[in-house]
């Protein structure tokens, strides 16, 4: 069969046929889609068999074995779904995180994205260079920046004894 006769073949037949598949599955869409899957399938063989043999019901029996499959496959999913128990709840970022998430929001967005990218995705000083086109020394000293930063932020600011206070205040000196 030629690509002429084939395209005439298929403008005869298409909706024929997803009206067979349509009342089969009863769902047009579904049926368009394995009817035309069908006629895909059919169009690598055309020159084989299409010519002596009933070419219209090689494909409607193609169509309805892929109507059943495409069935076969939502019914063990469904079957799957339903013997899964749910998941267990997922608990919630803990205050350390939330800390942390806070504190690097507060950075500057320079150095919030080297101090995540080397310190959370292990990236190293020279990758993060070569991926932002900054210097070596600059993303070095972002990271300085951004971890004293981090630090003050993270640090608090009483111990158990009161406000915390520099040696010189406490009478220490060392």
């Amino acid at each position: 069969m030629t690509e002429d006769e084939f395209d005439a073949f298929y403008a005869a037949t298409f909706p024929r046929l997803t009206g067979q598949l349509s009342a089969f599955t009863g769902d047009r869409e579904e049926a368009q889609d394995v009817v035309q899957e069908a006629f895909v399938r059919a169009w690598d063989r055309r020159a084989d068999f299409l010519a002596d043999e009933a070419p219209e019901a090689w494909i409607r029996t193609v169509a309805m074995r892929l109507a059943v499959s495409r069935w076969r496959r939502a019914r063990r999913w469904l079957e799957l779904v339903r013997r899964t128990p749910p998941p267990d709840s997922t608990p919630g970022p803990g205050p350390d995180h939330t800390a942390l998430v806070a504190a690097l929001r507060q950075l500057p967005k320079a150095q919030r994205m080297v101090i995540v990218l080397h310190h959370l995705c292990d990236v190293s000083v020279e990758q993060i260079a070569s991926d932002t086109g900054a210097p070596v020394g600059t993303v070095k000293a972002r990271l300085y920046r951004g971890r004293a930063a981090l630090a003050k932020q993270l640090t608090p600011d009483e111990t158990a004894d009161g406000p915390v206070r520099n040696r010189k205040e406490s009478g220490r000196v060392g």
